[in-house]
């Protein structure tokens, strides 16, 4: 039976603890996914729904971006993803009424957990200047309020438009393009704040900045070492995956400051054999401190070298640039600094070596924990040196792999949605379009919210996310939005940002994955690409929530011609009404999506795009070759007293979305305030298990950021580390405090001390 929603924030004072589980997936995980489902959509909703999640003939799940096999279970889902769904299916309804009840300063004080539940959005809404509520708006008013702010800017680059990893390749390629026939190139996306370091370090080691891999390689693999990552949690689908390499023979090293329990066994639902006793996955688990990872594999890179035969020769010489100078780096690199800066023995390092070099074919796995350090990309930039070394690109079972966390963000940035495109990209686009694209370079997601801080920026337009609730430094970022004429936020449900606005502000109800969208031409499909690059259809099978939503490309369409006007000789009208025709001009634009709608016809589960290391070993770097690179090693210094905080998610969250308030696998119920600590850091802090703390940052400029009220849980944290939930920590990230090349924010690494806190 479908459940109402909140009617108040439930009370998080005081959270139960258990201890940690060991295992992941299994019957509580099948139990959790049909109770949230059957809350938000009913018995026959959710059989109707779950049933088409990752089917060729269904829709992508908006939940992660892992890729499906060839062949399809029944249930091609995970917990998560159904949680997902579930959220974008549910039967709660978003109405004006709800709006004339709940002015934005009472919006303001709820939690992202209350605001998600009330369901989805109807209609669009509006916020005049000096209005305390959003009212209903017109579509055709909606978009005037946009062209006319707009039109009103004394630069184009007083514009920014931020695109989330939800967004479909047409809907992203529309943005990109009416951004640049606007004028400019602000375009920052949630992939500045993920994988943003991922990028700039592959880009220049082999030439692309996506991973090397497909699903085949990982089951054919020899080693996988997953490092900073809890797929468990964040891909649990990619468990599938490492449970069906085991049993092929591959093994798995886990290096994270946290255990996780689904690197440590999966219970598949999707078998008996999986729900009795399940799989262990992990090998080896290397309880590594925060930051600590670049000095890991450059002492691995080191002892390689040193090894006799270790080195795939053949493959430095013919395909490598740059050997010898990482080799002399690598060879400086020392133990006791090492052991420091990673907190590991020197027979667990010693152990990750023997399976090293016993591997023939070797993946090395990554995300947010590796890409979001000040110095994260000379780090993976390591990580690709030992896979050079080994030779371990470019044939099957081997090569890099990112696992990209949102559903399109792959995609967004293949259609061209990035602050600094190729030249040859824009060159596609004008010769295609008849414009002429700015080619000065744009604001990311940080130069952003500075912009609108220094008055910079004056129209901030968001296609998805939750922009507020997913950025640094949130004091800063909040009072900089406040700054902006315009804020308009394209959505299926409520978040922060929905109450910290410009001026005026617009909300823009769209369809989501699972609604049918239907165009003048007829029903309409669009596309995505997962993480392992891999491009394929998505088609909604249920009723839009109202009649007064439009689809994404519909939005971005409708208000491209009510800015641009007789002006512009693109043609929109012809977009909204079939995006046939915006992947006929995709195709003519973008590298690798020839043919696109009759690749599409003939391949229902999608194709894959070219990949030259992983297809011919072809590296199109500024070398041609796949580039060895040298950096010097870091790691976060920490001072006496002071621990070193990782922000992450809880097991019932997907980025900013909160599904609920527990924390499954780590043994936390009922509340999200909660800092977990090793007992022998608490102890030397005078700090006892159920204590409660405020969280105070340190800054280089002498600057303190707080966050109160944190509940201490006595954790097996690495010694020196400590962990607590995001976006609630997000106010302790400086703005200031980004990866160097990518930066991206380093909110994996931030020094903090622990103060006595008066919440109780």
């Amino acid at each position: 039976m479908v459940s109402k929603p909140p009617a108040g924030d439930p009370v998080q004072d005081a959270p139960q603890v258990a201890p940690p589980q060991h295992a992941a997936a299994g019957l509580p995980a099948v139990t959790h996914t049909l109770k949230i489902a059957q809350a938000q959509m009913g018995v026959r909703r959710t059989a109707r729904t779950l049933l088409k999640v990752n089917q060729k003939d269904g829709f992508d799940c908006p939940g992660c971006a892992w890729p499906e096999g060839d062949k399809r279970h029944v249930a091609e889902f995970c917990e998560n993803g159904a949680k997902a769904v579930a959220e974008e299916a549910t039967l709660r309804r978003v109405t004006p009424d709800f709006f004339a009840a709940h002015p934005v300063a009472d919006l303001a004080t709820r939690s992202g957990y209350w605001l998600g539940q009330q369901g989805r959005i109807t209609q669009p809404m509006y916020l005049a200047e000096g209005g305390d509520r959003y009212e209903a708006v017109t579509w055709e008013r909606a978009f005037a309020i946009i062209a006319e702010e707009l039109r009103a800017l004394s630069s184009p680059d007083e514009a920014l438009f931020y695109t989330s990893g939800r967004t479909s390749n047409e809907a992203a390629f529309l943005l990109q393009l009416f951004a640049r026939e606007f004028g400019t190139n602000n375009l920052p996306d949630c992939s500045n704040m993920c994988h943003e370091s991922s990028g700039s370090a592959l880009n220049e080691t082999i030439g692309i900045g996506k991973g090397s891999v497909s699903l085949e390689d990982l089951h054919q693999a020899d080693l996988i070492v997953v490092a900073g990552q809890n797929p468990g949690t964040n891909h649990p689908r990619m468990l599938s995956a490492l449970e069906k390499a085991k049993a092929a023979g591959a093994r798995i090293i886990s290096v994270n400051p946290l255990p996780e329990a689904g690197l440590e066994k999966f219970k598949n639902p999707q078998t008996p054999q999986g729900m009795l006793k399940g799989a262990p996955l992990t090998d080896l688990f290397l309880q590594i401190r925060i930051g600590g990872d670049q000095a890991l594999f450059r002492l691995l890179n080191k002892l390689i070298i040193e090894t006799e035969g270790a080195v795939d020769r053949e493959f430095v010489r013919e395909h490598t640039h740059g050997y010898e100078e990482f080799a002399a780096a690598a060879r400086a690199a020392d133990w006791d600094e090492t052991l420091a800066a990673t907190g590991l023995t020197r027979a667990e390092i010693e152990r990750a070596l023997e399976m090293v070099l016993a591997s023939q074919r070797t993946i090395v796995c990554w995300a947010m924990g590796l890409t979001q350090h000040k110095h994260s990309v000379p780090t993976i930039r390591e990580v690709v040196n030992l896979l050079f070394l080994r030779g371990a690109i470019g044939r099957p079972g081997a090569g890099v792999c990112p696992v990209r966390g949102h559903s399109n963000v792959q995609g967004d940035r293949t259609m061209g949605i990035f602050e600094r495109p190729a030249p040859a990209f824009l060159d596609a686009l004008d010769k295609e379009f008849g414009i002429v694209s700015p080619r000065h370079h744009g604001y990311d997601v940080v130069r952003s919210i500075q912009a609108l801080r220094d008055g910079e920026a004056k129209v901030f337009f968001a296609m998805g996310g939750n922009f507020v609730g997913a950025t640094p430094d949130t004091e800063v970022t909040e009072a900089a939005m406040r700054r902006a004429r315009l804020t308009v936020h394209v959505s299926t449900k409520l978040n922060r940002s929905h109450a910290v606005t410009g001026t005026r502000a617009l909300i823009l109800p769209t369809l989501g994955r699972t609604d049918k969208d239907v165009q003048k031409s007829g029903k309409q499909f669009v596309t995505v690409e997962d993480s392992m690059g891999l491009v394929h259809a998505s088609r909604g099978n249920l009723p839009p929530a109202s009649p007064h939503l439009l689809s994404e490309p519909a939005i971005v369409a409708r208000m491209a011609r009510a800015v641009l006007g007789a002006a512009s000789a693109t043609p929109w009208e012809e977009f909204e009404k079939d995006y046939a025709t915006i992947r006929d001009r995709i195709a003519r634009v973008v590298p690798g999506f020839q043919d696109f709608n009759a690749r599409l016809a003939a391949n229902p589960g999608g194709f894959a795009l070219p990949h030259g290391p992983r297809d011919e070993r072809r590296f199109p770097t500024a070398t041609g070759k796949a580039n060895f690179t040298a950096a010097p090693v870091e790691y976060p210094k920490v001072p006496e007293g002071r621990l070193l905080l990782q922000t992450l998610r809880s097991h019932d969250q997907y980025n900013t979305t909160i599904y609920g308030l527990d924390d499954r696998y780590r043994g936390i119920k009922g509340g999200r305030r909660v800092v977990l600590v090793h007992p022998a850091d608490a102890a030397e802090l005078g700090l006892a298990d159920g204590a409660y703390t405020d969280l105070v940052s340190e800054w280089t400029d002498g600057s303190e950021r707080r966050a109160p009220g944190f509940r201490v849980v006595h954790y097996p944290t690495a010694r020196g580390c400590a962990a607590a939930y995001y976006p609630e920590t997000n106010v302790l990230v400086p703005l200031e405090s980004t990866a160097d090349v990518s930066n991206t924010p380093a909110s994996k690494s931030v020094i903090v001390r622990l103060e006595q806190s008066q919440s109780a």
